[in-house]
């Protein structure tokens, strides 16, 4: 059954691994059973998507991860081809205003790991010329640019990691703190090469799990003209992992003064949601528990779509 609800509410979200997941069961972009496809996106009064090229390094042979990334950024260019009625991919805030003017899904590309890349500053430009808008420096497994959030947690960036860092922000491509070390993160900020995103994460002081972001690396965010995406995983949320708990980490970062930081990077079709949701046909619900605690409907509108599209747009 359409949710009718979704068509008061703009949608702009950072994260998603909707493309790895077609890629690996044949699941359609324009439908499917996961927690996200181009019908329910277009529900929404206006869409953008970032859609991430992601592949678990422990799951395939040494060598292998560029042509994953290829084969994926395959993948993602033949569903839009075969769903441009419905979406378009898009590099910029002109691109999306069109797309969404047209009533078509604004689809982003990015890259969740710099090992999909070989850790190789000199491919950033094939990637760029892709559209890839976003790169996740490392996912969970340490790569040959930092340690992560979850293996070598001590170490921060590489001279190869502080290499490729300057050719991303070269070709205008933005770095994604989400999954990297915390003095990772630091290296990177104290770089200051331009905005910093974490696509998805959350607020540590609620929860304490390591991919989660302190009230400080919020606020480095938040000054480096950044954003944050609220991410919809039950194990980042913690409490009872209920909508409440959820909006006590927007809350968290709005007192950061993050009302021009905060957005949403859901992890749809990469985690277990929290309290029960289905995908993005329940984000009405977070909407409404946001506008019943005092936020009003402009503040939303950053929170749902605006942040993103000025960091990405």
């Amino acid at each position: 059954m359409e949710n009718t609800a979704m068509g008061r509410i703009p949608y702009f979200d950072g994260h998603c691994d909707t493309i790895s997941a077609c890629a690996h069961t044949g699941r359609s972009l324009r439908e499917n059973e996961g927690h996200l496809d181009l019908t329910r996106l277009g529900r929404f009064q206006k869409a953008a998507q970032v859609f991430a090229i992601f592949a678990n390094a422990a799951r395939f042979p040494a060598g292998t991860l560029w042509d994953e990334c290829q084969k994926q950024h395959d993948v993602f260019e033949r569903e839009l081809a075969a769903n441009a009625d419905l979406a378009v991919q898009c590099r910029t805030g002109a691109d999306i205003a069109a797309a969404n003017a047209a009533g078509k899904v604004a689809a982003i590309l990015s890259i969740e790991g710099g090992e999909l890349l070989d850790c190789d500053p000199e491919k950033l430009a094939t990637v760029a010329a892709w559209g890839v808008k976003l790169v996740n420096i490392t996912w969970n497994h340490v790569n040959g640019l930092s340690g992560t959030n979850v293996e070598d947690t001590d170490r921060g960036l590489t001279d190869r990691g502080r290499e490729f860092v300057r050719e991303a922000a070269r070709q205008g491509i933005l770095l994604d703190v989400s999954h990297l070390s915390d003095p990772g993160f630091w290296d990177l900020a104290e770089m200051g090469l331009g905005p910093i995103a974490a696509s998805h994460s959350n607020a540590r002081a609620l929860c304490g799990h390591s991919r989660n972001l302190t009230d400080d690396m919020f606020r480095a965010i938040r000054d480096s003209g950044g954003a944050a995406g609220f991410n919809m995983y039950e194990d980042f949320i913690g409490g009872t992992r209920s909508l409440d708990d959820a909006v006590r980490h927007i809350d968290r970062f709005m007192e950061l003064d993050g009302a021009k930081t905060v957005a949403l990077g859901g992890d749809w079709d990469g985690c277990e949601l929290f309290a029960g949701w289905r995908g993005i046909q329940d984000l009405p619900a977070l909407w409404d528990a946001l506008a019943a605690h005092g936020y009003d409907r402009a503040t939303l509108e950053d929170i749902f779509f605006n942040n993103w599209l000025r960091v990405l747009g």
